[in-house]
């Protein structure tokens, strides 16, 4: 076999025959500027080849039945390739159902674990609840005293109306004597009773003595007599000892106090997706869709003046009820709702009547209708119109929230799943707890020989599971977590977890940025297990920047020079050593130290002069999730990063908090913000401006051209030329959103998708438009010998000089080049485009726009997938926007970013139930001087590189 892996004339997307050898067994790194093709060599070409040569090995009718394959790669060969698995940015499952328990299936081992080592409660009175078995019996009967007299009882039916009766059912069950009332009669007995119940037959009477020989006469008659009493009542029997007491004992699981039978359990009985045993009235999703009278009600206007906000409610016919409801229960339609009394406000938003009523009222169309209707007011309407008219759903967004389900408390599950314990925790409260947490329960766990022997399996994998978990850093997170709030990389990292605990051989690893989203602290941790993975015997291919994992790799392959149609190079493959000794390296100045990332900046008030004239932000009591009560200032006019540990609380104070309060209170938006007391001194803003991490698409047809408003102005162009105005074009006349200017056949597609059922779909042009997706009208229409399709295709690098005497064109299309996208086509689709690839259109849209100088900008991780050279751009564009004296607040783990901030806010205590002291350092040199944080750590080693 060879120790290499060997790609030959690589031409996929942009890269332009490219072929390289990738030693086997090594830790290999490709690194290279934004869109050089590194993707594209790692996932598009290496991956995708092993995936269509598995699928392949498939016959051609389960071929037929896979879904998503990838397109071809297109290459010339690859050989001596491996199974390879793909650990990338994608995202996680939005299954409302999906955790992190059924991405890992640590949860099936919690389960097989509740159903063979448990104590089970009654639901009805917290009763432990078990099943005895023959030697459960004879076990107690031991521990009394020796030679004690007792008797063996069996209960029978419950209610008797005579004691003739009772005697009858005893004959013919062939026995003699029976109790009642716990005296002891015989069938010779003739007594008169009013009320007959509480009766058991006695099936033996004998005394306590050694029953440990299994052979002895007595042991047998005592096992004889007890396997009839249990076959008489199926499930039940009692055992008096003469003179003392009476115990009860059971054959199956029964509730000893209010006799309540549980159902059986079984492997489905933990399970949030069984209809048998998971919460019916949330639907085993632990929330419920709710309306909140806060979100429904304006409080300080009168019903007539719709202080009913919500949707349907300002119909006449509403109203037309409201003045029922006044004559009915004399409610005062003039009184602003707030001084109504809790009883009226009942009435109006819960109170449903069966009693009809007679509504009359003048519709739209000025007809006078007269209905009969029963009430049903504000929440139940909403809630009955929610789920019933799935098409006005959205309309509602702003009006409902999830809460806990009532019922299970948002744990799923129903009470009887819930009452099954393991020491002092349910099966949701284990999985609820987080990952070191759960170790040290399940290592703490005492159990008796028999239970260890059952569960000695399902310990270790559940164990293993989780420390592996442990490795990757996500000990902060619980099992129950929802999926959806997963990070794309706390998905990646569970994904690595994964496959470090299959410990498999020989096998090629692709992943993509892994560094993401740690902080320069934790990476140590992430380079050790990328090693375990390497050292027993896989190859690992990591797509990254991170200069940490660059230095201990075995293998770079730095792509070159440049972006899309210039990235076909790869210029630099070798050791660490040979890449930073070579000069044809863009990242070789970086990595030896000849040149580093450092913006220089005007002057910056200090943080004292802000403060003293209250030209800051002070956020006051922020406690949601991990952070416990914190006060945070923030200097406006400013460069700040917020730098803290992993899951310590930076998203939830600036994206969940900061972000969304700003948002409402200048931007007039409607976003929930989360726990915080207060945001004082927002005079000195006008505006905030959020760059996340969300999509810009709302469909599919969305494109940055339209996103960016540079399509307006590029179709008004179009329709001002000589032709178009004798035909009358206007600018609508270029939309592809107007059907009848589009291509017919393909629908502006410009190709036909073709089945090909066991192979990967095959994308023709359409014969059509040829590509154009104009009907041939529109194609008629040209600026400078180019049609508007003509001009669809080219990039913004080529937009820019073909526009270039259009300064309202030019401005949009010169920001997109500085924040390093003049290689995308702005027709493109904006489902194709990354993440961080939207979050850079995002911010250059803003950045077109006219500045006030007053502006707050809040950024989550712009440097993401961003090279050294990149990053050195990013840096100017942010410097320059506070030197026009605006804010600038970045949620940022890179070194290179962190010591270009004014000011720097870190905290020590690190994630979930720990985090929560707040450490502000307002300079680099503040930080180097403290010991106590993680950063300061960071920064010594980048000084000292």
């Amino acid at each position: 076999m060879s120790k290499y892996l060997e790609v030959v004339w690589a031409k996929t997307h942009n890269l332009q025959n490219v072929s390289v050898k990738i030693p086997k067994n090594k830790m290999t790194v490709i690194t290279g500027v934004s869109w050089s093709g590194k993707s594209s060599l790692a996932f598009n070409t290496i991956y995708n080849v092993w995936q269509q040569k598995y699928l392949e090995s498939l016959s051609s009718y389960a071929r037929m039945f896979i879904w998503g394959m990838n397109e071809e790669a297109d290459v010339a060969e690859i050989n001596w390739l491996s199974p390879t698995i793909s650990i990338d940015q994608k995202t996680t499952s939005k299954n409302p159902r999906s955790t992190v328990w059924t991405i890992t299936e640590i949860y099936d081992y919690y389960k097989l674990l509740y159903l063979n080592i448990w104590e089970r409660r009654c639901v009805k009175c917290d009763t432990i609840v078990k099943k005895d078995t023959m030697l459960d019996i004879i076990n107690y009967l031991s521990s009394l005293e020796m030679w004690a007299k007792f008797m063996i009882k069996s209960p029978i039916k419950w209610d008797y109306s005579t004691f003739e009766e009772v005697k009858k059912e005893v004959l013919d069950m062939w026995f003699i004597r029976f109790s009642i009332w716990e005296k002891v009669y015989t069938v010779n007995d003739n007594i008169e009773l009013d009320k007959i119940w509480d009766v058991y037959i006695i099936i033996d009477r004998l005394v306590i003595k050694d029953f440990s020989d299994k052979e002895s006469s007595d042991t047998k008659r005592l096992k004889d007599s007890l396997e009839l009493a249990y076959k008489i009542w199926e499930w039940q029997l009692d055992i008096e000892i003469i003179w003392w007491n009476n115990m009860s004992f059971s054959k199956v699981f029964v509730c000893s106090n209010c006799w309540h039978v549980p159902a059986e359990l079984n492997i489905s009985s933990f399970s949030f997706n069984s209809h048998s045993w998971a919460c019916k009235e949330c639907h085993w999703l632990g929330v419920k869709k709710v309306f909140l009278e806060e979100k429904i009600i304006n409080p300080n206007l009168t019903l007539l003046e719709w202080a009913v906000i919500a949707p349907w409610f300002w119909w006449d016919y509403f109203f037309a009820l409201l003045e029922v409801l006044w004559k009915k229960h004399k409610i005062d339609l003039n009184t602003n709702y707030s001084l109504l009394s809790s009883r009226e406000k009942e009435l109006i938003l819960n109170w449903t009547w069966d009693e009809m009523y007679n509504i009359t009222f003048t519709n739209e169309h000025w007809v006078k209708n007269t209905y009969n209707s029963r009430f049903e007011w504000v929440i139940n309407t909403l809630t009955r119109r929610y789920y019933d008219w799935w098409n006005e759903k959205n309309i509602y967004d702003d009006y409902i929230i999830d809460m806990d389900c009532h019922v299970c408390d948002g744990h799923r599950l129903n009470l009887e799943s819930l009452s099954v314990y393991l020491e002092w925790l349910n099966i949701w409260e284990l999985a609820n707890l987080t990952v070191s947490e759960a170790l040290e329960f399940l290592n703490k766990i005492k159990l008796n020989k028999a239970q260890e022997k059952i569960s000695k399996k399902v310990l270790k994998n559940a164990k293993e599971r989780l420390e592996f978990l442990a490795w990757v850093w996500l000990t902060y997170m619980s099992i129950s977590r929802r999926a959806w709030t997963l990070s794309w990389w706390e998905a990646q990292r569970i994904r690595l977890a994964t496959q470090i605990w299959t410990k498999l051989e020989w096998i090629i690893y692709v992943l993509d940025e892994p560094s993401i989203g740690l902080h320069p602290r934790d990476n140590d941790m992430l380079i050790d297990n990328l090693k375990k993975l390497r050292d027993i015997g896989n190859t690992l291919i990591i797509v990254e920047h991170d200069e940490d994992i660059m230095r201990e790799s075995d293998h770079i392959i730095d792509m070159w020079p440049w972006a899309w149609v210039h990235g076909w190079t790869i210029i630099s493959e070798w050791k660490m050593e040979d890449i930073i000794a070579d000069k044809n390296s863009i990242t070789w100045p970086y990595l030896n130290g000849t040149r580093n990332v450092i913006v220089e900046r005007w002057f910056r008030p200090s943080y004292d002069d802000l403060k003293k004239n209250w030209k800051v932000l002070e956020v006051i009591w922020a406690k949601e999730h991990n952070l416990k009560n914190i006060d945070v200032t923030i200097p406006l006019s400013n460069f700040v990063v917020v730098t803290w540990v992993s899951w310590s609380g930076k998203s939830s104070l600036v994206n969940d908090i900061l972000a969304n309060y700003l948002a409402n209170k200048l931007n007039r938006a409607k976003r929930e913000v989360w726990s915080v007391k207060s945001i004082t001194w927002l005079k000195n803003l006008d505006k905030v401006v959020i760059i996340d991490q969300s999509p810009i698409w709302k469909t599919p047809r969305s494109n940055p051209a339209t996103y960016t408003g540079v399509f307006t102005a590029i179709r008004d162009v179009f329709s001002m030329s000589e032709e178009a105005q004798i035909r009358w074009f206007g600018p609508g006349r270029f939309s592809f959103n107007t059907k009848q200017w589009r291509c017919d056949e393909c629908d502006w597609d410009g190709v036909k998708k073709i089945e090909m059922h066991f192979l990967p779909p095959v994308y023709v042009e359409c014969e059509s438009c040829n590509w154009k997706r104009y009907n041939s009208e529109t194609l008629q229409i040209k600026y400078k010998w180019k049609t508007i399709a003509d001009v669809l295709e080219m990039t913004v690098e080529e937009w820019l000089d073909f526009f270039s005497n259009h300064p309202k064109i030019v401005k949009v299309l010169k920001v997109l080049d500085e924040v390093w996208l003049s290689y995308i086509k702005l027709w493109q689709s904006s489902v194709t485009l990354s993440w961080w690839e939207a979050q850079r259109i995002k911010l250059s849209t803003e950045l077109s726009k006219r500045s006030t100088w007053k502006t707050f900008y809040i950024l989550d991780e712009p440097t993401t997938w961003l090279h050294f050279q990149d990053v050195d751009k990013l840096l100017s564009i942010l410097h320059s926007l506070v030197d026009k004296g605006n804010s600038v607040l970045v949620i940022e783990h890179n070194m290179d970013v962190i010591m270009n901030a004014d000011h720097i806010i870190d905290i020590w205590l690190e994630w979930w139930d720990k985090g929560g002291e707040l450490i502000a350092f307002w300079t680099v040199d503040d930080i180097k001087n403290s010991k106590r944080s993680f950063t300061w750590e960071a920064i010594r080693k980048y000084i000292n590189k």
